[in-house]
């Protein structure tokens, strides 16, 4: 069996953005009630030079595409399973805002598991510590 069989998902992953030559990579994650956070940690860490995914919309706005609740819960695990690809795609997870919910817990244990590093805007709101 040679190398390249044996690494993982995660480690060609890796490797194919080493040689591209990509940036770091930061997946923001945290409440919606801190889009406006969110955005701004968006804005420095792109000038930090990496690159950013974060949740592409706020469910708790309307939106005439969550509009109706039948389609809104469909949609809601769809995006849950997106951001989670995001979380796998990611080099780090930016956990922005003070208070986390249940959503934001589970999205910090999943990095976890995959042995991503985690930083918080707000230390002290880390469920590990």
């Amino acid at each position: 069996m040679s190398d390249q069989q044996a690494l993982t998902a995660e480690e060609h992953l890796s490797r194919a953005k080493e040689l591209l030559g990509l940036p770091h990579t930061v997946a923001i994650c945290g409440s919606t009630r801190f889009m406006a956070e969110m955005n701004e940690a968006d804005v420095r860490e792109t000038v930090a030079g990496r690159i950013v995914v974060k949740q592409g919309c706020d469910m708790k706005s309307p939106h005439e595409l969550w509009s109706d609740p039948g389609r809104a819960e469909e949609l809601k695990a769809r995006l849950d399973d997106l951001h989670r690809a995001k979380i796998r795609l990611a080099d780090e997870v930016l956990v922005v805002g003070d208070h986390i919910g249940d959503s934001t817990r589970s999205e910090i244990a999943y990095a976890r598991s995959l042995g991503k590093p985690v930083r918080f805007t707000h230390p002290e709101a880390d469920p590990g510590s």
